[in-house]
């Protein structure tokens, strides 16, 4: 009998080591997990502050007459309650973006089973499993971070949520909340965008189209892209049907609904963007910037909408013309044939409206010719459209070639994949056939202020061509020299002095020490002399000499002196050349000087806000109306004005003519670097600077006759077109008697070349021609 003992075998004992390994290694992970789990839990934020929502508030901005001109916001939200939307509406965004969302508790754990089978089916991620409820926690309660450890937070704040608030109050956040495309956040908003009614007005047609915009607001825009836009309205309407939310009936009918893009008419902030600018810098400073973007404040400000209007369209008009005078700069860039797609494409994404609009500009690529007829085939973003010959004639002959490239020609010459600004002449009707017109957008800048000179009220300012593509606010920041817009300040201080409208001053060559060692030679712009000439004369064509000369005789230091009482802060060097306008200033600051004598004599601080309040209608800041100060005295006021009339009736000013009394002077500087044209009628001062940012000429018609009057003219026609026409008044201490403008002296009735003058009373001619004392007092 064999006793041998059996060893047992070793597999059993090696399975039960391994078993206890990984349990203990299952228990360490889920252990490390659950830890994980409750530490991201601690750092959660709290769900019940949602309870108390209080999104961002738009602050409001509204001009002289009530309307609303600005808004001020971080995101643009109007909050409605969900008993005011449609319920229909509640019910699309259900069906498109969580058919379960009655059903779940925050996680809808099919959706993901589902999502996750189609994702590895596709091989790529092709749909989300995300509830409504995870999205209003992803937005209000969490960062936009990708993270697996987002997940988890979102997962757990979704549960929290739906134990905290109920199906509407998560759905009064959730359609609030959520950005649908252009701008537009929460279903109130996009339903002003895009169909420019309020949400309790909308059709099913439009409700299923605003439910298909949270899976991509840009790609399914009805703006932009309206085809793509009603194929997910189709998918939103099949999935209503599928929840038994409508009858398929219904679906049919909303999908054969005509749909009208009709934006409601939003706030111009473009045409305001100086001023507006100039308000927010005032604002933040002094109520701070969550007050300001978010708090809901109400601006009340001096702004007159259709004043502002009209400075913007006046400075874009009148600087076009004065950049087309320097002619055409040639194509902005070049582009290879493979390049013009993508160009293009980026183009059609910042087009924000469905046609191109009439008088607009936009960037286009050349992408074709038809030499028989003269004419190029532009691409605006998707577009097509003719640029015929007539409407590139101010650029001269420009030739085509047919090739992609620079030309040898350079500037004088468009070829294929040329880039060109154009503005549209007739829009596009279904994507093509509009016709361009050839453009530019200038090189050369303005400025423009407007005030109400009764009150000190800023009524419109733009500081520039293009606010995007430049902040610097050339009305209140630029320092630039005045030129002959300074001579009235001079004449001004004269009449002061003692001088008349009569007093004749040689216009001769004359010359002065510069302080150097050298000579001063004083010119004429058109280098001519006139001998003697009155006041009046040297003021209407702007004669340097003659206001040279008026400088010597009442002194630097007074007419400095005299400037600083008008209201100029800017430093300025009392000498001779100060008379031809040698003191940097802004066009703010020297618009305001003129407003004095439009005001008879008295100075009035300018400002720009009349009240502001919060939310709750609490007055925060308001206005008094400013208390004036004598500067000058009524007669003196009027007088200059009287002499600026001139300069607009028939001298360098007579572009500035409208249907109405206006007083006036032109500025021009050495080589035509700046131009001025600063003028008023009783109601209204406004000035008007052209220029280069960079100093340089302004080239042919660069004067303040040619390039700025214009430009004052176009805007004060529209501005004052509901305002009744006034004169100037005279106060009762001037008089007007009739003289002789070759000698100054009083004329007798029927004297040939005999014209009335106005003096302050007791500045008269004392005797008639010929006769011993003849000539006006000094």
């Amino acid at each position: 009998m064999n006793n041998k003992t059996q060893t047992p075998p070793r597999t059993s004992g090696f399975l039960s080591g391994l078993l206890l390994v990984v349990v203990t290694l299952g228990v360490v992970a889920l252990l490390g997990i659950s830890g994980y789990v409750f530490f991201l839990m601690a750092k959660l934020p709290r769900v019940d502050r949602l309870t108390d929502y209080k999104p961002p508030i738009v602050s409001q901005v509204f001009g002289d007459d009530g309307s609303l001109v600005g808004e001020f916001y971080l995101e643009r939200r109007i909050v409605v309650p969900v008993n005011k939307m449609p319920r229909k509406l509640i019910q699309a965004f259900v069906a498109a973006e969580d058919a379960s969302f009655y059903q779940h508790k925050g996680i809808d754990y099919l959706g993901i089973l589902r999502a996750a089978f189609k994702n590895v089916i596709s091989m790529r991620k092709k749909e989300g499993a995300s509830t409504i409820t995870q999205q209003v926690t992803k937005s209000m309660l969490l960062t936009s971070e990708k993270k697996f450890s987002r997940k988890i937070k979102e997962a757990i704040l979704a549960k929290r949520m739906e134990e905290k608030l109920s199906k509407d109050e998560i759905l009064y956040l959730y359609l609030n909340q959520i950005y649908l495309g252009a701008g537009a956040y929460g279903v109130q908003v996009a339903s002003e965008t895009y169909f420019g009614k309020n949400v309790d007005k909308l059709n099913l047609a439009e409700i299923a189209m605003l439910a298909g915009l949270p899976k991509a607001p840009n790609t399914y825009s009805p703006i932009k892209h309206l085809d793509k836009a009603r194929e997910r309205q189709a998918y939103v309407l099949e999935r209503m049907v599928k929840e038994a939310y409508i009858t398929p009936a219904e679906a049919e009918h909303a999908k054969k609904t005509v749909i009208i893009i009709q934006p409601m008419k939003k706030v111009n902030s473009q045409q305001s963007a100086y001023f507006l600018e100039y308000l927010r810098i005032q604002l933040e400073e002094k109520y701070g910037e969550d007050n300001l973007y978010k708090g809901g404040l109400k601006i009340y400000t001096t702004m007159n909408a259709e004043m502002q209007r009209a400075a913007y369209e006046s400075i874009r008009n009148g600087l076009k013309a004065v950049d087309k005078r320097q002619g055409f700069r040639g194509p902005i860039k070049y582009l290879k044939d493979s390049e013009v797609e993508a160009f293009c494409g980026k183009a059609e994404d910042g087009i924000d409206s469905s046609t191109l609009k009439t008088g607009e500009s936009y960037q286009g690529v050349v992408v074709g010719f038809n030499p028989e007829k003269g004419e190029a085939i532009v691409r605006v973003g998707d577009r097509k459209g003719l640029l015929a010959r007539k409407h590139m004639s101010w650029a001269g002959k420009l030739g085509m070639i047919n090739s992609y490239g620079k030309s040898e020609k350079g500037n004088r010459s468009l070829t294929l994949g040329s880039v060109i600004d154009v503005s549209i002449v007739t829009p596009d009707v279904n994507r093509d056939g509009a016709q361009f017109a050839l453009d530019q957008t200038p090189a050369v800048q303005a400025a423009l202020v407007a005030i109400d000179p009764r009150s000190g009220g800023v009524k419109a300012m733009v500081g520039g061509y293009d606010f995007r593509k430049s902040q610097f606010n050339r009305a209140i920041q630029a320092k630039r020299n005045a030129g002959s817009a300074f001579k009235p300040i001079i004449y001004a201080a004269a009449l002061e002095k003692g001088l008349t409208t009569a007093t004749v001053i040689n216009d001769a060559e004359v010359e002065y020490p510069d302080g150097s060692g050298g000579t001063w030679k004083p010119k004429n712009y058109d280098n001519n002399f006139r001998g003697p000439v009155t006041m009046r004369e040297a003021l209407t064509y702007s004669i340097n000499i003659v206001s040279v000369k008026i400088m010597e005789q009442i002194g630097a230091p007074y007419a400095v002196e005299f400037a600083k009482r008008l209201g100029f802060t800017a430093k300025i060097e009392p000498n001779l050349a100060l008379a031809l306008g040698a003191a940097s200033v802004s066009p703010f600051e020297l618009t305001g000087v003129y407003a004095v004598f439009a005001n008879k004599g008295v100075l009035l601080p300018s400002y720009f806000i009349t009240r502001v309040t919060d939310t709750d209608g609490t007055v925060l800041q308001e206005t008094a109306p400013p208390v004036g100060v004598p500067a000058v005295s009524p007669e003196a006021s009027y007088v200059i004005t009287n002499l600026m009339q001139s300069v607009v009736m028939s001298g360098t000013g007579h572009r500035a003519t409208i249907n109405r009394p206006v007083a006036g002077k032109t500025g021009t500087t050495n080589e035509a670097k700046d131009a001025w044209f600063v003028g008023y009628v009783p109601q209204l001062v406004a000035g008007v600077w052209v220029g280069y940012d960079q100093e340089r000429s302004l080239g042919s018609g660069g004067t303040g006759g040619v390039a700025s009057a214009p430009i004052w003219a176009e805007f004060m026609q529209k501005a004052t077109a509901s305002l009744p026409v006034e004169d100037f008044q005279a106060p009762e201490n001037v008089s007007f008697v009739l003289i002789n403008p070759r000698t100054g002296g009083l004329a007798r009735e029927g004297t040939p070349g005999a014209v009335m003058e106005c003096f302050i009373k007791g500045t008269e001619p004392s005797s008639y021609d010929g006769e011993v004392g003849a000539g006006a007092k000094p």
